[in-house]
């Protein structure tokens, strides 16, 4: 868990999606989180993170569907939804904490 407090502590906004292995739609969804990435460029950072692999961060978290995105910035949760979202919505979402 020390990784995941320096990741969301960066003073740049970051997206995490918090995904599982064998969920319909993932290959859409990666294509979508590649869009927001390549849009926001150096402006945040997009992650994604498997709740299968990270399951205490997971619980600690309470992330209960998935997909489930959290936007983070200076260590403070700042947007958090769970359910499909599109390129342009997370961008914007984004964008308002850049």
């Amino acid at each position: 868990m020390a990784k995941f407090g320096e990741l969301i502590s960066s003073n740049i906004p970051t997206l995490i999606d918090f995904y599982s292995d064998g969920v319909k739609g993932n290959d859409d969804l990666h294509t979508t989180l590649c869009d927001v990435a390549e849009a926001l460029g150096d402006k945040a950072k997009v992650v994604k993170i498997n709740v299968s692999k990270n399951e205490t961060l997971a619980s600690a978290l309470r992330i209960k569907g998935n997909p489930t995105f959290i936007i983070y910035k200076d260590g403070e949760m700042k947007w958090r939804q769970t359910g499909s979202q599109d390129a342009n919505t997370l961008i914007s979402l984004v964008q308002q904490y850049v």
